[in-house]
């Protein structure tokens, strides 16, 4: 192992989900329903998000998928400027409020410095000027 690599144990338990940002959620749920035979698919309003999204499960890990609902959000945003695409992926931890703060003290930029609610729990994410330009989530193992 190089010797500037910090020797911090890993606090990702696993994936647990990779966000899809779209313009019509409701075609993007048919098309997976249609094209990998899943079932039902619930689509709910995240209104402090100012999204409409959906978790959908595949094996041991999930999709999520999200579209704005204002014209003004950072997801309308993303999608003005990049398309349709990946916007996250997300790790499960444990323990996300003690995860923040040693991230914090560490000197991780933060988007969130303490956890909110999400679609799949209790929720915060990484600035991706931290992360070599991508966004991620991370959602507490015991919140969902």
């Amino acid at each position: 192992m190089p010797d500037n690599l910090p020797n911090a144990p890993c606090i990702a338990k696993h994936l647990h989900h990779v966000c899809i940002a779209v313009k019509d959620i409701a075609d993007t749920v048919r098309f997976y329903q249609d094209t990998f035979g899943l079932g039902h698919i619930d689509i709910v309003e995240v209104a402090d998000q100012k999204v409409k999204a959906a978790l959908v499960k595949i094996g041991g890990t999930e999709m999520e998928f999200i579209q704005p609902t204002d014209p003004s959000s950072g997801v309308a945003q993303f999608l003005d400027k990049r398309g349709e695409g990946m916007h996250h992926i997300c790790f499960e931890v444990d323990h996300l409020a003690d995860t923040l703060k040693r991230l914090e003290a560490n000197g991780t930029r933060l988007i969130d410095k303490a956890p909110r609610k999400g679609l799949a729990g209790n929720i915060a994410f990484i600035h991706p000027g931290a992360t070599r330009g991508v966004l991620i989530e991370l959602v507490d193992s015991s919140s969902h």
